[in-house]
Parts: C-alpha cells; structure tokens; sequence
C-alpha cells in the first residue's frame, strides 16, 4: 500500500517552493471561483501537480483526477490526494494501456463540467466516445505542445467542439517550463538512472524546439558536445550559431553515445538508425507520447531483451547492445521526479488561471492562448517572490513609444 504521509511530504516540499501559486490560491479562498463545480483532470501525478490541485478544491471545486502517461505517476502522492476531501484520484504507476483509458473514463464518470489536459487524451476521449457531455463541458485547458498541437489539428477539421485555452503557448508556460523544465529534468532522470558520466561524451538532441534547446544547453553545461537534428531549416540554423553541430539523425546516430528525442513526432530513432549505432549507445526521450523511439520494433527484431537496471532496458542487436530508457516514455517522470517545483510554479498558476478564465467566460469552440495581462501578472509575481523589482516607463517615455511622429 502507497505511503500517505511520504506523498504529503513530498507535496508539502513542492508547496513550500511555489509562491505564485500560494498566492492565487489566496485569491481563490476568498473568491471562490469554481463554488459547484466539477474539475476532471490528465496530468501527471506528482507533487508539484497535488498542489495545483489542492489549489483549485481551495477554490471551491471537486477534483478527479487522473495520470496523462503509464509511468509518470507518484504513487504516494496519488494515495494522499485520495486521502483528501474533494478529490478523487484513479491514477496509479505502471498502469497497462486498458487501465489508463479505464482510468480516463473514471474522471469522466465524475461528470466533469472543467477539464484540464495534458496531451489531449482526456478531451479526444470526450469528443470520440462521449460526445454527449460536450454540452456540459464550458472547456478545458491544455498543458503541453503535443496536446495543442492534436487540438489545433481537431479545430482545422472543425472536429473540436469546446473551447480550449492552450496554456502551453503562454510566455510564462513554454520560455521556462520546456526550456529550463525540461532542460533539467530529463538530464536529472537520464543520470540518476544511468549513474553515467555525460562530460565528454557526445549527446544527440532530437528537435530544436523549446525543449529541445533546454536539453542541449544542460548537456553542453555538463560537459557534453552535442548534436542537434532538426527538419526545421530556421531552427537547424539556429542550433549552429548556438554553437552546436547540427547534421542528419543518420550521419549523429553512427557518432551519438547518448540520444534524446524531444520532437513531439513519431519515428525519430528507428532500426535503421540503430543499424549505425555504437555498442553501448543510450536513448531516451523527452516527448509527451512514447512514439520518437520505435521501442516495439526493437523488441522484435532483438536475439535478447532484458532490464539491466531500474528502468533500462538492454536489446541485444545487430551484435551490438542498445539501452532504452523507462520503456522510450519521457524520461524526466518516467524516471525522475518530474520538472522543478519554481518552474511548475508558473504552470500550474496558468493551468489554475485558465480555467477560471474558462469558467467565467463564455467561449465558441476553439483554441485560445492565455489573455497577454495574465502572463504578464504571472511573472511579476514570480519576480516578487524572488525578490526582484524592475524599471517602469515614465509617462514621457510611453508617449514616445507610443507615437510616429519623433524622428532624429
């Protein structure tokens, strides 16, 4: 049986590290935003997450809740969130994929009138198989690239039926969680899983993307030469003045020692690149779904599979041996606690935000970003809570940015 009180240290310990989100639940007490009101929520259980749910249940609202990925759950921390009033959690590590989506429908028989998402699971359940708790729903909020990218697909093919703030988009969202978030986090999971040196080694970065730069950055500062591929010609050239080498996942896979995907997209690392590969090579991934690393495909065409450690898996291939981590699914939860508490800080006050944004106005189907003023609020609260202050334009200086008419 999970151990309550470790799961509610561990989100004592996250608590005490998000300031902007004390505050808005601060706000949310005395204001009582979601007074009624249902939450169904796909995130992944951890410690930063219970407090972002405790924040809303403060808010006035009932929360189920459920994980958005098979391994990314905290099983303590899932076992003290259903130890608290107004929360149902049916989320547990190591889930099969029919416990998942088992799961995704128990949130959903809590007759949600809220959502929030992350990878869009929850929403494209709603919309395939439910479709007639489309008219209670007012919307939802969506947390990460991938999901909006499926939702602004939905939305092209007038497909999506509720609107959907992609809190993803906001300033204060992707700069700092997928940049720094990221960038520490899958580093933090590959070694403590690995407990290998990455100091000399040469690391492949799989997209450029805002993770993508996260993850080289940390590398480079571990010591690491690294390597980006990317489609992306504006990204690639970006990457080399960055100072990184950029080149084809063909021409990194014969040199790369450890890889990481963090594209979004499917089919990053197939048998063709291992075909390339050096013995020992180590890869993982960063993306929301397990589908950049052709895991499956590795177990068929193996002479042998085993797990040579907690979350490493050995494949016996081509006469070479090739290490997976925690099963090709994202590395920084699968096997790490996640992204910092300070960075999630920020999220989850979006996430928080955004639904009551959702809740009190009345939206037509479709994909929103958050309103500029409250990302604007966000950082100057995080500012506040580290102390910081900066300048303010005088009135003569926003008139002159704000006229045509001042030349040389």
């Amino acid at each position: 049986m999970a151990d309550i009180k470790s799961g509610d240290k561990k989100i004592e310990w996250a608590r005490n590290h998000m300031p902007v989100l004390e505050k808005v639940e601060k706000r949310f007490v005395s204001e009582k935003p979601f007074k009624g009101r249902k939450i169904g929520m796909a995130l992944h259980v951890e410690a930063k997450t219970a407090v972002l749910v405790e924040t809303l249940v403060a808010g006035g609202a009932e929360v189920a809740i459920t994980g958005c990925n098979p391994l990314s759950t905290q099983d303590d921390v899932a076992a003290a969130l259903n130890n608290k009033k107004g929360i149902k959690c049916f989320a547990k590590y190591g889930c099969s994929n029919k416990e998942y989506y088992e799961a995704l429908d128990s949130v959903l028989d809590f007759s949600p009138d809220l959502i929030i998402d992350d990878g869009a699971d929850l929403i494209f359940k709603i919309h395939k198989e439910r479709p007639e708790m489309i008219e209670t729903i007012s919307g939802a909020c969506e947390e990460t690239t991938t999901g909006v990218k499926r939702l602004e697909a939905m939305h092209a093919e007038k497909a999506l039926h509720i609107p959907v703030i992609a809190v993803n988009d906001s300033y204060t969202k992707y700069l700092f969680d997928n940049r720094y978030g990221t960038g520490q986090s899958a580093w933090d999971g590959i070694m403590r899983t690995t407990n290998l040196l990455v100091a000399g080694k040469n690391v492949v970065v799989g997209g450029y993307g805002w993770c993508g730069r996260g993850i080289a950055k940390n590398a480079a500062g571990l010591g690491a030469s690294v390597i980006v591929t990317e489609v992306d010609p504006i990204r690639a050239l970006e990457a080399r003045m960055d100072g990184y080498s950029v080149m084809k996942m063909e021409d990194a896979a014969k040199i790369g020692d450890i890889f990481v995907t963090a594209t979004g997209n499917r089919d990053i690392l197939t048998m063709e690149h291992v075909k390339n590969m050096k013995s020992g090579a180590i890869l993982s991934n960063a993306g929301h779904f397990n589908v950049e690393i052709d895991v499956e495909m590795f177990g068929k065409e193996a002479d042998s599979v085993r797990e040579v450690r907690n979350n490493i898996c050995e494949y016996s291939i081509y006469g070479k041996k090739i290490y997976v981590l925690a099963q090709g699914r994202l590395v920084n939860l699968a096997a790490g606690d996640g992204h910092p508490a300070e960075v999630m800080d920020m999220s989850f006050a979006n996430q928080a935000l955004g639904v009551k944004y959702i809740s009190e106005n009345k939206l037509i189907p479709g994909v929103y970003k958050m309103p500029e003023e409250t990302d604007r609020k966000i950082a100057s609260l995080k500012l506040e809570s580290m102390g910081i202050e900066i300048d303010t334009l005088s009135d003569k200086q926003k008139k002159y940015m704000e006229s045509w008419d001042s030349g040389t």
